[in-house]
């Protein structure tokens, strides 16, 4: 295990960061806010408050931890020599926030080695931080969370999401046509570090989605985890771009094979 006064430092930076970053883009949203740029697709936005959440994030962390490597969705990637990386969303759900709808959030995760040992997702529209460290649990405003026990396949509540670029989002549709039937019904709520957090507060019994980057997983699959949720892609894999699947064990296997009939992992 990594040590305790390194992980206690390493959460207090990450709760700081969502924190700061999180009031940033509730109290500091322009009402004329528009998009500065669009990445994969012409429906795949950023905005300027994505760029200025991860410039606050970069800087404190920079203050904080000057020696630590760092990867984060608006484009910084910079090598470290401490062991530690901070991979960081600093705007997951930028469409939400951009329409104004509450399911949005603020990513940040250090990873130590390669392997997450801490995880913090702020949601500001909603007033909760999510956080846990590796082997001591999750927690939604400093209280223990858990997933919810494994229902039956037929009525397990599944979360997804859809891809901006078209070709995926199509087979995508193809995929959620087969599954849909099977189960009691489908959330696309459109964050998927929010989404791996609402399965660890119970709020859904599964969540899987297509072409995830590592700053959409690595706090919100810690979390999942740390709540009792197995997380994984492909039968035998870790969660990655090609696929990432997590619930609860009696759920998550079911799911996962479900998917990769459906061949969920490809076009």
């Amino acid at each position: 295990m990594p040590n305790p006064e390194l992980l206690a430092e390493l959460l207090d930076v990450a709760v700081e960061a969502a924190t700061r970053a999180g009031t940033l883009l509730r109290d500091g949203r322009p009402a004329d806010l528009g998009v500065a740029a669009t990445k994969s697709s012409p429906v795949d936005v950023v905005t300027e408050m994505d760029l200025a959440s991860e410039k606050l994030i970069l800087e404190l962390i920079g203050e904080r931890r000057p020696e630590d490597g760092y990867l984060g969705e608006e484009g910084a990637d910079r090598p470290g020599t401490s062991g530690v990386r901070w991979v960081v969303d600093p705007l997951d759900g930028t469409v939400n926030y951009l329409y104004g709808l509450p399911s949005w959030g603020v990513s940040v995760a250090a990873e130590l080695d390669g392997q997450a040992v801490v995880g913090v997702v702020a949601v500001p529209a909603r007033g909760e931080l999510f956080q846990a460290v590796l082997g001591g649990g999750a927690r939604l405003d400093g209280v223990p969370i858990s997933c919810r026990p494994a229902p039956p396949w037929g009525q397990a509540l599944v979360g997804t999401g859809f891809n901006y670029v078209r070709e995926v989002r199509a087979h995508q549709a193809q995929v959620l046509l087969a599954l849909m039937p099977e189960v009691r019904d489908i959330r696309r709520a459109g964050a998927a570090a929010v989404d791996f957090c609402d399965l660890a507060a119970g709020r859904l019994d599964a969540f899987y989605e297509r072409g995830l980057q590592p700053w959409d997983m690595a706090a919100g699959v810690l979390i999942a985890r740390e709540a009792g949720a197995l997380a994984g892609g492909r039968p035998g894999e870790g969660p990655d771009g090609g696929l990432a699947v997590a619930a609860p064990p009696g759920v998550f296997e079911q799911l996962q094979s479900r998917l990769d009939a459906l061949g969920a992992w490809h076009d």
